[in-house]
């Protein structure tokens, strides 16, 4: 089966720019549509960006249009999150998994899910 692992997050201060991978070990999973979420302690899990397989559609949290993007490297099976102008309320453990089932954005849709990387921005 796919393993997501994640990696590339650190600590960044406001307005810096970071980009985190989503690397798949076991077998490929170029025809995937894939997501990006992210959680902070207490809260539940948040929709960031996916990716379709098919025609290389984006979708994006309106809390970071215009300041990320995510794109895909299928020669490395890798995923990417390019993240620019950052903000201490993107601080959180950002997460990227498969899309399986149901709305693009709920996260009870998606399963292998990596352990995460935490991005902390500070102020």
């Amino acid at each position: 089966q796919v393993q997501l692992v994640e990696s590339g997050g650190e600590l960044v201060q406001a307005g810096d720019s970071l980009r985190l991978s989503c690397a798949a070990s076991g077998r490929t999973f170029s025809t995937y549509s894939l997501a990006w979420f992210r959680q902070v302690p207490g809260k539940e899990r948040e929709f960031v960006a996916h990716s379709t397989w098919s025609g290389g559609s984006t979708y994006y949290a309106d809390s970071v249009k215009g300041r990320f993007t995510i794109s895909r490297d299928g020669a490395k099976n890798t995923m990417y999150l390019q993240m620019n102008s950052l903000k201490p309320e993107d601080t959180a453990v950002y997460y990227c998994a498969v899309y399986l089932r149901g709305a693009y954005y709920a996260p009870d849709g998606y399963g292998f899910w990596g352990q995460g990387t935490q991005v902390t921005v500070s102020s």
